[in-house]
């Protein structure tokens, strides 16, 4: 099987050492690719040009070949099985013209809970998008979303061996939509340390708890990756998930991340159907499902809760159920067969 990976116009490098959703997922879709037994080609000038020491690359973006030219003509004659792309691509005409030449399937991940698709990009059979939550499968249900878990790798961030863990982290961009404010206050009542890993995207919302946010209990971190990214979240005791009432999370990479490197998780969701009820289970996490109505203090005790269940749980056997859900292979079969 011939297997065309492509990249996309972002401000992430194709792969990132550290924060940048899609391109970790297109990333781990190669190497499962590749590990399952097919060839693979990284598309787009966005992959890091060392990898051409051990991979194919060919710098071309479909949208950006011309109709009958020779680019057109040696990339059909390349004979794709399969191309997997960002979700923006199946809705974009230009893209598309030069898909249909081609001749393959295609595979998308769902990324973002607002993008609107066109309504012939998928037929869920050679034109395939994938949701990770039943939440996401119901907001993109007219385009026949098959149910997949995520996976998500970047460089250098291969897991080590679980251990039991100290303290408490929190990793992910901090902002208001992911609400890391309430994991710092569950922190706080339950007198445990917490880790707050990950790039400011909203220094307005930082100094609005900063009251918080500058405690004592409380480590900033900053962004990290590679190895120093796993070795922070495995030697955490629990990985402590939050994110804003009315934020709808896509396909977050944290859940894989933690259960790989063998540490569970404590999530706080604010309804049923959520990534977090996709990727856990009683094994591998703690989830508390809080109203909306009520405030953050309520919301931080039961968080809190949900931690100190969390904290109970083996980190070998978490991380032994991880590495099977959160498999690179299993997850490019899925994506090869349009199975669930």
């Amino acid at each position: 099987m011939l297997v065309g990976v492509c990249d996309f116009p972002g401000s992430y490098a194709f792969p990132p050492a550290g924060y940048g959703g899609i391109e970790r997922w297109l990333w781990a879709v190669a190497v499962g690719a590749r590990a399952a037994g097919a060839d693979v080609h990284l598309l787009g000038p966005g992959w890091l040009t060392d990898l051409e020491n051990d991979w194919v690359r060919k710098p071309v973006r479909l949208e950006d070949i011309t109709t009958g030219t020779l680019a057109e003509r040696e990339l059909r004659s390349t004979g794709y099985d399969l191309l997997v792309v960002g979700h923006e691509y199946p809705s974009l005409p230009a893209w598309t013209r030069t898909l249909a030449a081609l001749d393959c399937d295609v595979a998308t991940f769902q990324h973002s809970p607002i993008f609107q698709h066109a309504d012939t990009a998928f037929d869920g059979k050679r034109s395939r998008l994938y949701c990770y939550s039943p939440e996401m499968i119901e907001r993109y249900a007219a385009h026949q979303p098959i149910p997949e878990l995520a996976v998500h790798l970047g460089l250098h961030e291969e897991e080590p061996p679980a251990v039991p863990g100290a303290d408490l982290v929190w990793l992910g961009r901090i902002d208001e939509e992911k609400a890391p404010h309430i994991a710092v206050r569950a922190a706080q009542l339950l007198g445990r340390r917490v880790r707050v890993v990950g790039p400011v995207f909203n220094a307005d919302y930082v100094r609005r708890y900063d009251r918080l946010f500058s405690a004592d209990h409380v480590e900033w971190v900053g962004e990290l990756g590679g190895a120093a990214k796993t070795a922070a979240i495995r030697d955490a005791s629990v990985f402590v998930y939050t994110y804003a009432r009315t934020y709808v999370e896509a396909g977050a990479a944290v859940f894989g991340e933690s259960l790989r490197a063998g540490t569970p998780m404590a999530a706080l969701t604010w309804r049923e159907g959520t990534c977090a009820e996709a990727a856990l289970c009683e094994r591998t996490g703690a989830i508390t499902v809080a109203d909306p109505g009520a405030d953050d203090e309520t919301a931080a005790r039961q968080l809190a809760r949900a931690i100190e269940r969390a904290a109970t749980l083996d980190h070998q056997q978490v991380q032994e159920i991880g590495q099977h859900r959160f498999d690179p292979v299993r997850h490019f079969r899925a994506l090869a067969t349009g199975s669930a």
